[in-house]
């Protein structure tokens, strides 16, 4: 048996979680587990404010491209990943040329690069898709101030929190709201 490594397939963008569906099955159909252990889209979740309701999704750090975790030294294996459904083929040394293009595995400082985003994405609870600009007019969402408009005031991007100026009475109140609590006025 040879050795693991990770390799990058390319998929129609757009349908990469179809494609690592259909590749998990024809790998458990065929009994390939061993050779094919895993099978990774690269995303993480961001979180989107539409019409005042936050709203969850996920982001593939590359659009059209599958990272997969094979021994390609039995022979099948790449012929059964590159004739599964939305899959175009490997990403390999000498793109567009035909002729006995072999697959090239990513460099384990690549895959620990790329697996160390995906970690940290999955650590964070998620971080939010607009930041916001300094005089920006924002409306608070949530908390004991929902409803109110203000400026920004000051960016905390770290933290993910800004300070706003909401006019409370006719008064100017400065308060440090979280990205989750305000949404751009529109």
């Amino acid at each position: 048996m040879g050795e693991l490594k990770w390799y990058v397939v390319r998929s129609v963008s757009g349908q990469e979680k179809k494609a690592k569906q259909y590749l998990e099955t024809e790998i458990g159909r065929h009994g390939l587990s061993e050779l094919v252990p895993q099978v990774l889209i690269p995303a993480e979740k961001v979180y989107e404010m539409r019409n005042g309701k936050k709203r969850v999704r996920e982001r593939n750090f590359f659009p059209g491209y599958i990272l997969i975790h094979a021994d390609l030294s039995h022979g099948e294996v790449d012929h059964i990943i590159t004739s599964t459904p939305g899959v175009i083929g490997f990403l390999s040394d000498k793109e567009g040329k035909t002729a006995n293009t072999k697959p090239v595995p990513l460099r384990m400082a690549e895959v620990n690069r790329i697996l160390g985003i995906v970690d940290e994405a999955e650590e964070e609870t998620a971080s939010l898709d607009t930041p916001f600009v300094v005089g920006e007019l924002v409306k608070v969402v949530d908390g004991a101030f929902s409803g109110f408009s203000g400026n920004v005031s000051e960016i905390f991007d770290e933290r993910k929190k800004l300070n706003v100026i909401v006019k409370i009475f006719g008064r100017s109140t400065p308060m440090e709201l979280s990205y989750t609590q305000v949404e751009k006025e529109s």
